[in-house]
């Protein structure tokens, strides 16, 4: 890891961001808001956000907010008020995570779950207001060599090559990122071992009503069993819930598969309570994704390259924290350069952090899918944890913010 100061950037300010996701359209605010010129290139021709739902913790939301992206995120997003976990047998709640209110005044920021859609069409809203960024589909960054005090980076467009200039090269696209290879030794992805089943279902539906009948709609509710579980919450503005099952599986390709048999996802859920297994049966088409993860180990910057988000170290969503980690990463890389700090040293603090988030993912998964008496303990410590308690156990992470924070002049 380079720990060369840049302050050759803090005179031409230009960054190129590959990948108009939520971790490249963050970046490009967080860096816009600083003063850089950025130039985002997507690969993809149409803006088409693969996905359901996804949860945004205090972290979070902080952030966006302080880039201007929370107003137009709020229309469709919802406030849960708790986190719930319930056992798929019996459907017995087991803890209850108190969010809404409360989240806001322990964390000084909403807990919010949204459709990746609304959050990426509310950060391309925001990044059209920004004069500073410049947004190219269709096109596709291919390399990117130092020149001169600078970097030199191709990129190809209707199959038509060109080169551009920038001092900062940000590599934001994704777990099966092409650009790896330009900071590290070209690590791909690796599969988990874990699929996800999801799908989203519009309340009103059979499908809706089924949920209703077992669990609360204005809450992140996890069912908790051996051989699976599944998360679901509201989202487009409480119109629909997203239903997110996960279980081992074999690996896939890199892609959503059209349909998936519910079959598969039923087999995994012997022994489940009969309302849960019916709400499968109704709830229409399920898509598979294969979860891939990214050795996080591996070197993400170079002197004047980095990678963010899933490109540096996709996890698994066991602490349903990987738009949070991305957004982290965008807002604190932007800090960085901004003071024009050492790039190993902004890399180093974030490997620490998401280390410590993957391993809370780790934890909830094996405590999820717990059986036998491992499942009797965890049913036992969580009776003897006060509501308020569990919300303290978060603490570090949905009450973090960014170093400085206080003085963050956005």
């Amino acid at each position: 890891m380079s720990r060369t100061k840049l302050p050759d950037i803090m005179q031409s300010r230009q960054v190129v961001v590959a990948g108009a996701g939520v971790a490249g359209l963050t970046a490009a605010l967080a860096l816009a808001a600083r003063g850089f010129g950025v130039r985002i290139y997507e690969r993809s021709p149409v803006l088409q956000e693969v996905g359901a739902g996804l949860q945004l913790s205090p972290n979070a939301t902080r952030i966006l907010d302080g880039l201007g992206v929370l107003d137009h995120v709020m229309p469709m997003a919802v406030r849960p008020e708790a986190v719930v976990l319930r056992d798929a047998a019996t459907l017995i709640e087991r803890a209850r995570v108190p969010l809404g209110n409360h989240a806001e005044r322990r964390w000084n920021a909403p807990y919010l779950v949204v459709h990746r859609a609304d959050l990426q069409k509310a950060l391309l809203t925001r990044v059209a207001q920004v004069p500073e960024i410049t947004l190219a589909t269709g096109t596709a960054v291919t390399s990117a060599a130092p020149r001169a005090g600078t970097l030199a980076i191709s990129i190809e467009k209707d199959g038509t090559g060109s080169e551009t200039e920038a001092e900062l090269f940000v590599a934001a696209d994704g777990v099966w990122s092409s650009n790896r290879r330009l900071v590290g030794p070209g690590e791909r992805s690796r599969f988990s071992g874990e699929l996800a089943w999801r799908t989203t279902i519009a309340l009103d539906s059979e499908a809706g009503q089924q949920f209703e009948a077992i669990a609360s709609t204005d809450c992140v509710t996890t069912f908790l069993h051996s051989g699976f579980h599944m998360v679901a919450y509201p989202v487009r503005a409480g119109s629909a819930i997203n239903l997110v099952a996960f279980t081992p599986g074999k690996a896939i390709a890199e892609q959503w598969s059209g349909e998936a048999d519910p079959d598969d996802l039923k087999r995994a859920m012997r022994g489940t309570a009969p309302a849960l297994l019916r709400l499968v049966d109704v709830a229409g088409t399920w898509t598979i994704w294969p979860l891939h993860t990214v050795d996080a180990s591996k070197p993400w910057t170079t002197e004047r390259m980095a990678l963010i988000g899933d490109a540096a170290h996709a996890m698994t969503p066991f602490a349903a924290q990987g738009a949070a980690m991305a957004i982290e990463d965008a807002y604190t890389l932007a800090a960085a350069l901004a003071s024009a700090a050492p790039l190993g040293e902004w890399e180093a603090a974030r490997k620490q952090r998401v280390s410590k988030v993957a391993r809370r993912g780790a934890l909830n998964h094996l405590a999820w899918h717990a059986a036998g008496p491992v499942a009797l303990a965890r049913n036992l410590f969580l009776k003897t944890r006060s509501p308020q308690g569990l919300a303290a156990d978060m603490d570090w992470l949905y009450g973090w913010t960014p170093p400085g924070w206080s003085d963050a002049e956005l």
